[in-house]
């Protein structure tokens, strides 16, 4: 009405600053800084250079929650006594795929004799408890034990692929193979004693009773090249009886010995009824094999042991009289048996004590 220019919103501006917690100072003032995280937006000024009351803010981008994760390397560790400890000489070593282009894998725990040592005492204090259960609970222990590793399958079948460097049907075959003979020990477990046991025919009106009986604490050398059958082939015939068992995994295919290990430890198995060492094997075996608390001693991992002579091993053990269990092959040209096939009770029978007993018949 005055002639002059409405002032407006502009006009407003010069004596009032409009209260915005989200907004530094600087930006009322038309500097275009913006907080963290919040888009920059266009101030327009008035006339005078003030900044209008009505300039509205547009909402703050959203911030981002994408971070990235580190994956949770594995450890892999010895199994004593139901629990996986690292090896007291806090030596480890690496360990690497089968094939053309061998690709690190992992880096195994490398036992020493005391490992070995801690691994015996272990099992001894398990025969009392394993060997005192009814062969029926053992027999359970062993098909739980076929029931965790089913429900592992894929990552069996994948540390065997690499360890060994089959075919993803071979290895499947050979996982496959594994789980079934748990099951195959486990409905012997009950079986046995009719069969390697009995009563003998004597002159006299007496009964005379042969039973079998475990031997105590078994050592065994698991094979070189079947990492997992082979495996399972030599720790499953010594614990169905009621032994309990220190093993020695493969030395350059442990991966899949430590995985079982974790499926034992799942499955109802007494700690220390089976024990696993990972490491090299001509550094552990002498000190097993010359051990006055172990019983008998399986020597099948001797062959294409590097640095072993399982001659050596044998004349060790015979310091107490161990049961030693000797490698296929003849002489000293030791091979790796065909684990594929039925195994028989030869392996069952091989750390067996047998016990006769005379009783009356009476009138």
């Amino acid at each position: 009405m005055d002639g002059r220019p409405a002032q407006g919103w502009c006009g407003l501006g010069q004596h009032l600053q409009q209260v915005r917690p989200h907004q530094p100072v600087r930006g009322l003032q038309g500097v275009r800084l913006r907080p963290g995280g919040w888009p920059p937006r266009t101030v327009r000024l008035c006339h005078d250079g003030s900044v209008p009351v009505s300039t509205s803010t547009r909402k703050p981008a959203a911030r981002s929650t994408a971070s990235s994760r580190v994956d949770v390397r594995k450890t892999y560790k010895l199994y004593i006594g139901g629990k996986f400890p690292r090896s007291e000489s806090g030596r480890s070593y690496e360990v690497f795929s089968s094939g053309r282009s061998p690709k690190f894998l992992a880096n195994a725990a490398q036992g020493s004799r005391k490992d070995a040592r801690d691994a015996v005492v272990a099992a001894r204090k398990a025969v009392s408890g394993w060997a005192g259960a009814t062969a029926y609970n053992r027999g359970q222990v062993l098909y739980r034990v076929a029931e965790v590793m089913e429900s592992r399958r894929s990552q069996f079948v994948a540390e065997v692929q690499a360890a060994e460097g089959l075919t993803a049907a071979r290895a499947e075959a050979n996982v496959s193979a594994a789980i079934d003979r748990w099951v195959w020990y486990a409905g012997w477990s009950d079986k046995f004693a009719q069969i390697l046991g009995g009563t003998n025919p004597v002159a006299g009106p007496f009964f005379n009773i042969s039973a079998p009986e475990p031997t105590g604490v078994v050592a065994a050398l698991a094979p070189q090249g079947s990492s997992l059958l082979g495996l399972v082939s030599v720790v499953a015939p010594i614990i169905v009886s009621g032994n309990t068992a220190v093993v020695l995994a493969s030395q350059g295919r442990p991966v899949p010995a430590i995985t079982l290990a974790e499926a034992l430890a799942t499955s109802d198995v007494p700690g220390g009824a089976v024990n696993l060492i990972t490491g090299i094997t001509s550094e552990v075996a002498p000190w097993l094999a010359s051990h006055r608390d172990v019983n008998a001693i399986d020597l099948t991992g001797a062959a294409d042991a590097p640095d072993v002579v399982w001659g050596d091993l044998e004349a060790a053990a015979a310091e107490n009289l161990k049961r030693v269990l000797r490698p296929a092959g003849s002489g000293v040209m030791a091979i790796e048996p065909d684990f594929a096939v039925e195994p028989g009770l030869s392996r069952i029978e091989a750390f067996l004590e047998t016990k006769t007993v005379w009783h009356p018949k009476g009138i």
